[in-house]
């Protein structure tokens, strides 16, 4: 079994209420003159209290094409990204040429050299260090890629492995488009970054990586995802994901936990990706949880929105950071994202 030694989150600096964030979507997706009453419903029901976005609010109008966003996004995603990867290895006792393997997944930028070789060059990571960058798995990306560092462990159990997700989310928002979509988006997503530490061998203060499960969903590939435009990524996001959640969460959780001879009911910590309101509603529902085994996801969501990949590696690090769980616990990680699909892990404390 491969050990999580660290988990580290970063945000920007700039912080916005809700109602801030409201009044400039307002501004920058609707019509003159429209009615912004749908608007405001979408957001107010969001259960966001605040976000962290890369740019001053002021900025996001000045936004000039897909071409200028994404030179944003190099340029904080660097940043936020060493930021991260430090914060991870200090935690873990590591330095950066300590690192064998380090993965790198967005779904909100594209850059060629990709990030992690930009913040493997910064933190002077060694030249022999491996790459493995990833995109197109979105909110899922965060648990899939503790999964696939884990399946590479096995193979490697002597390695020290980076997981760095950075999300910035806020400016793939486009501009002029009062699709429901993309109203939603305004409301739920934010920007941030985290990086996971994970060992081979070597027993760790975090938890163990005991088993993984992933389930691509047939005939869902509009539920989620991207729209490549001229003006950017334009989101493709289905009203039905809950539904989706409900059909084949159970099933998904139910089957990984009895191939360990383990129920719901024996799982003592749940680490979810906090998808918005509805969705977790559905994950409760599905998995017979009461609110509060998903209270940390609740309060991340409050506290700084649905970062995609990112999001689920800082509910981990708000977790590890709280009371420990007793010590030989389960606990079950996990998220879904565009293909449509799940990522289970499966930890122990």
């Amino acid at each position: 079994m491969s050990s999580i030694a660290a988990v580290h989150g970063v945000v920007p600096t700039h912080r916005y209420t809700q109602a801030e964030i409201t009044e400039l979507a307002a501004q920058v997706f609707l019509p003159e003159g429209a009615d912004q009453g749908l608007l405001k419903r979408l957001h107010g029901s969001a259960q966001v209290e605040s976000r962290h976005l890369v740019l001053p609010l002021e900025e996001y109008r000045k936004l000039d094409g897909f071409g200028a966003a994404n030179d944003a996004f190099i340029s904080a995603a660097v940043d936020l990204g060493a930021e991260a990867v430090s914060g991870a290895l200090e935690q873990a006792g590591l330095t950066p040429a300590d690192v064998d393997v380090i993965m790198f997944t967005s779904v909100t930028g594209i850059a060629a050299p990709s990030i992690e070789a930009r913040v493997a060059g910064r933190l002077k990571m060694r030249p022999d260090v491996k790459r493995i960058p990833i995109f197109g798995l979105g909110c899922v990306a965060g648990a899939a890629g503790i999964a696939r560092l884990h399946d590479y462990l096995l193979g490697w159990p002597g390695h020290v492995a980076v997981l760095l997700s950075v999300e910035l989310c806020s400016l793939t928002l486009q501009q002029g488009d009062a699709s429901v979509a993309n109203l939603v988006a305004s409301a739920l997503f934010g920007d941030g970054a985290a990086a996971v530490v994970i060992r081979g061998s070597g027993r760790t203060a975090g938890p163990q990586v005991v088993a993984t499960r992933s389930h691509l969903y047939p005939c869902s590939e509009r539920v989620m995802g991207w729209e490549v435009r001229d003006s950017g990524l334009g989101i493709v996001l289905d009203a039905g994901v809950p539904e989706i959640v409900r059909a084949y969460l159970p099933d998904d959780v139910g089957g990984l936990l009895a191939e360990h001879g383990l129920t719901s009911k024996d799982v003592h910590t749940w680490v979810c990706h906090p998808g918005g309101p509805k969705v977790l509603e559905a994950v409760a529902e599905a998995l017979d949880l009461p609110r509060e085994s998903l209270g940390v996801t609740w309060r991340s969501l409050a506290a700084i929105g649905n970062l995609s990949s990112a999001s689920v590696l800082h509910v981990l690090a708000d977790t590890m950071r709280g009371p420990a769980p007793p010590t030989g616990s389960a606990g079950l990680l996990m998220a879904m994202g565009p293909g449509f699909c799940s990522e289970l892990v499966l930890l122990r404390w």
